[in-house]
């Protein structure tokens, strides 16, 4: 793993980590604002509460023998994947320098959120859901707990999950245990690890992570004095591909040159087209895209290109099934908190 911080542990794959439909454990990226917590399964509980007819307190015990379970293959990623190609552009201090790696999936196995809702009952009058945890983070000021939002009919949606399981296996501590949130097509800022407590209200959380930390901030914005509300809240992944291989300054044989990466789209879209260019977006290959193992999982592409004697640069980008494409540079996104750089991604070669 590349590791950007120890304390708290945030840490990423090699582009080669990134190359198989399911991300192994040791693979799966780690995004963490605090300690992770020592939470002993069999006295952690959930507790339902807010605008609903009956609050509830919850056992893992009881999520996994009350409900249906279900199980979704579901890409999650970061909402500071590939912030290191908006430092190039310009420097965004104390933020790390996430790599594509800030993206994998996984098999989630547990119970819809919307099924353990809809047990509690909702009010008519409800509009999001809040999500608790138990990590205290220093990163907010004054230092609290993690927590965020979305909205109710994202919550209750088939795809939202209170898990236990990942790829078959007890979620691991690092990635959530005993029981995460899953929130497929949202930013993975908002499938909030080590849920304790899930309370549905009127407003969105007026957690420092909802209400300052995870938004999209004006280019002339200074984040030490951004305040609650300022900016765009993040929800729904942007459209995103990245080149798994060739890695970057890699040397590779002139001639014939086969690159592969993936694509994610993002909320309820689908990857539609990958295309690869040798020339600086003159010309452009279709890449063959696999299949999407669930409507919520990225899609990898492979495409055989030529390269010249030389340092050439790989580029590639998708399209989604709405038509829309990714913006051609970095440049035109960059913001003081390095998020959703979608741009085209590109990969440097010298060919010989």
């Amino acid at each position: 793993m590349i590791v950007h911080e120890q304390d708290p542990y945030n840490a990423e794959p090699p582009r080669p980590g990134l190359a198989t439909t399911i991300t192994p454990f040791d693979s799966f990226y780690v995004r963490n604002h605090g300690p992770v917590p020592n939470i002993d399964t069999d006295a952690w509980r959930l507790s339902i509460d807010g605008l609903v007819d009956h609050e509830l307190t919850l056992s893992l015990a009881d999520l996994q023998n009350r409900w249906p379970h279900r199980q979704v293959t579901a890409t999650m990623q970061c909402a500071g994947n590939r912030r290191a190609g908006l430092i190039e552009v310009r420097d965004i201090p104390g933020e790390d320098p996430w790599g594509p790696g800030a993206t994998s999936t996984a098999q989630w196995t547990g119970v819809r959120l919307a099924d353990v809702l809809a047990d509690a009952g909702v009010h008519q009058d409800a509009r999001y859901v809040a999500l608790g945890a138990p990590d205290v983070s220093q990163i907010a000021d004054p230092p609290q707990p993690y927590g965020g939002s979305i909205d109710l009919g994202k919550a209750t949606s088939d795809e939202v999950l209170l898990a236990w399981a990942m790829n078959g296996d007890p979620l691991p501590a690092v990635h959530g245990g005993p029981v995460r949130v899953v929130v497929p097509g949202y930013i993975g800022a908002r499938s909030v690890k080590w849920v304790q407590r899930i309370t549905v209200q009127t407003t969105p959380s007026d957690n420092y992570f909802q209400a300052t930390a995870y938004r999209l901030l004006p280019a002339e914005a200074d984040p030490a004095t951004a305040g609650p509300g300022d900016g765009l809240p993040l929800a729904a992944v942007a459209l995103n591909a990245a080149i798994i291989s060739p890695d970057d300054d890699a040397h590779v044989a002139a001639g014939r040159l086969e690159v592969a990466g993936y694509a994610y789209a993002g909320d309820d879209r689908t990857v539609a087209r990958v295309d690869v260019s040798t020339d600086e977006g003159r010309s452009w290959v279709q890449a063959d895209l696999d299949p999407a193992a669930s409507p919520w999982s990225w899609q990898h592409w492979t495409a055989a290109v030529d390269v010249t004697p030389g340092k050439q640069t790989v580029i590639a980008r998708a399209w989604d099934s709405t038509g829309a494409s990714q913006p051609e540079s970095p440049r035109h996104l960059w913001n003081p908190k390095g998020y959703i750089n979608n741009s085209w991604a590109r990969s440097h070669v010298h060919a010989m």
